[in-house]
């Protein structure tokens, strides 16, 4: 994978089934964008954490930076629109 400047700002917190979260790391992986993939599966004070921090209690939760960019719903919406790139230029 291409090794951008932003790359080891980019978390996603997830659960290794769930196919959201498959989702944005496919979404990522075709993108050639690394990112740190966090499982909060079997470590519930991490999930607890994730919860207080995002607010939400559904996984994936994902941040580039310092944002949150929420779930994978808002994932691809911001691919969609093409401010994902944007945010990954920036």
């Amino acid at each position: 994978m291409e090794n951008l400047d932003n790359s080891d700002q980019i978390v996603i917190y997830g659960t290794q089934y769930c196919p959201y979260c498959i989702a944005a790391r496919q979404l990522f992986d075709a993108k050639s964008v690394q990112y740190q993939y966090i499982a909060v599966d079997n470590d519930p004070d991490l999930r607890d954490n994730v919860i207080q921090r995002s607010g939400q209690r559904t996984v994936p939760q994902i941040w580039i930076g310092e944002q949150h960019i929420g779930g994978f719903t808002d994932l691809r919406k911001l691919a969609l629109t093409g401010e994902l790139d944007h945010l990954l230029s920036a």
